[in-house]
């Protein structure tokens, strides 16, 4: 399947049940609650996937269930970050036998490359795969930036097509947009700027709160993407106490935890990651249910784009 790399891509978390084993059938609900709401495709491994904590056989039965229970209705995309670049292109070798669509990519894990040093690992692994790639360019988090002089020699590859923008510099949109037009599709990867990025003309949305709040996502994109930017002005001043519950460090856990309250997920993370208690929880749980208690009506127009 071709990706389009435009419209709502969900970051899925990864559910567990209480005995710390993969929860599929929760998933299932999750996935679909996200394919009813509209999105657009469906990302697995990712940080709020809690990847690093996951061993291979749970990600080929992640990747499998998800493409099994999905059947081509919308593109699956595994998260590639892994420390070294032979790890990569094992990872990238396995989302082609499990039934992958594409791949998320960040650079290299732990160690800090230069200029030379990513552009080489991005242009192995993709020069390995006939998967289309999303980069992902997260400075802040992982320490390395990839650049507009990177990305030019890295689409020397045809199937680098996409970049998860997580720069926190919103202005950066409109250098990749003016530097290579179409050629690099630009998806948000920060909910609380997506809505700025996207009427600047980032494509799409590589959200966090959507794992709990997928119509209220999708329909501030379809409603941008519509040109009625006081109706998405509407749902995203009711969503920002919550987009940014993806901005802190324990973002998983924050997120499962609406996923909880809205009825598609659960708390349960994988240690050393747990579950909040105390004050922490009731602060959160009163930004999740002051949110729930006063949802806007989704406009019928967004329903329909």
């Amino acid at each position: 399947m071709s990706i389009k790399w435009k419209g709502v891509f969900p970051a899925m978390t990864t559910k567990f049940t209480p005995d710390d084993k993969l929860d599929l059938a929760l998933l299932s609900t999750n996935i679909e609650a996200q394919i009813d709401a509209g999105i657009d495709g469906i990302i697995l491994g990712g940080t709020l996937g809690e990847a690093s904590v996951l061993t291979n056989s749970e990600k080929e039965t992640l990747i499998k269930y998800t493409v099994d229970v999905i059947n081509g209705r919308i593109p699956v995309v595994l998260n590639i970050a892994e420390g070294s670049t032979r790890e990569a292109l094992k990872q990238a070798e396995y989302a082609t036998e499990w039934g992958a669509d594409g791949l998320m990519m960040l650079p290299p894990m732990r160690y800090k490359t230069d200029h030379r040093e990513t552009v080489t690992y991005f242009k192995t692994v993709a020069g390995s795969t006939d998967l289309p790639i999303m980069v992902y360019n997260n400075p802040v988090d992982y320490k390395t930036e990839i650049t507009l002089d990177m990305f030019e020699e890295m689409i020397e590859c045809d199937n680098i097509q996409a970049v998860k923008e997580s720069t926190r510099d919103v202005s950066n949109v409109t250098r990749l947009k003016t530097r290579f037009g179409n050629r690099l599709k630009v998806l948000c990867g920060i909910d609380t700027i997506a809505m700025e990025e996207m009427t600047l003309g980032a494509e799409g949305w590589v959200g966090g709160l959507v794992c709990a709040f997928p119509e209220e996502t999708v329909a501030i994109y379809r409603l941008i993407k519509a040109g009625q930017i006081d109706e998405a002005i509407k749902i995203h001043r009711w969503f920002l106490p919550l987009l940014e519950l993806d901005l802190h460090p324990k973002l998983v856990q924050y997120i499962k935890l609406a996923e909880a309250q809205t009825g598609i997920g659960s708390e349960h993370v994988r240690p050393p990651r747990l579950t909040l208690t105390g004050e922490e929880r009731k602060t959160i749980l009163k930004i999740i249910n002051d949110g729930i208690a006063s949802r806007p009506t989704i406009p019928d127009l967004a329903r329909t784009i």
